[in-house]
């Protein structure tokens, strides 16, 4: 057991859960801390504001395919919505998430961005071709379901180029 006199900080990560003299107070006063350095872990502040920027491109991504798919097929409208919502993605993710802003080397950015949009193209539309062969009645519903469930396999290859191949120069934003 932690003598208690000994300062929070100056304790193990597992002491931080521990019930002390302090009572419930004191645990959550070391969860806080301890959350608050995980903060400074550079991947986790990256992670975070990727996850934001996922979601907005997500949700524009499902309804740019929604409306475009009566109009122009599942595979087009697939294309359309990526292609879209991929530039505003890179774009994103590049000021916010690794804090690269200025016009240097943003056409190589986006550029780059377009392996990961690649990524995603082969990804979702392979997807959407598996459920056509499976189920060839699938309705627009299952197709959004599966193009979503693939985008997050993107997600995470998308993240991985992003950290360390296109703004790895920021890596530690």
């Amino acid at each position: 057991m932690d003598n208690p006199f000994t300062p929070p900080e100056a304790r193990p990560d597992s002491a931080l859960l521990e019930p002390d003299r302090a009572g419930l107070g004191g645990v959550r006063l070391r969860a806080v801390r301890g959350l608050r350095s995980a903060w400074g872990a550079p991947v986790l502040r990256q992670l975070t504001r990727f996850t934001g920027v996922g979601i907005v491109c997500t949700l524009s991504s499902l309804a740019l395919y929604a409306l475009c798919r009566p109009f122009l097929g599942a595979q087009s409208a697939n294309a359309v919505a990526l292609i879209v919502t991929s530039l505003m993605n890179t774009a994103l993710n590049r000021r916010y998430t690794f804090k690269v802003r200025g016009p240097g080397r943003l056409a190589q950015d986006h550029v780059n961005g377009l392996v990961a949009l690649a990524v995603a193209l082969v990804l979702t539309g392979g997807s959407l071709e598996a459920l056509h062969w499976a189920n060839p009645s699938a309705d627009v519903t299952a197709e959004l379901w599966t193009t979503t469930v693939a985008g997050w396999v993107a997600t995470a290859v998308r993240f991985s180029l992003l950290r360390h191949w296109i703004f790895r120069r920021a890596r530690d934003a």
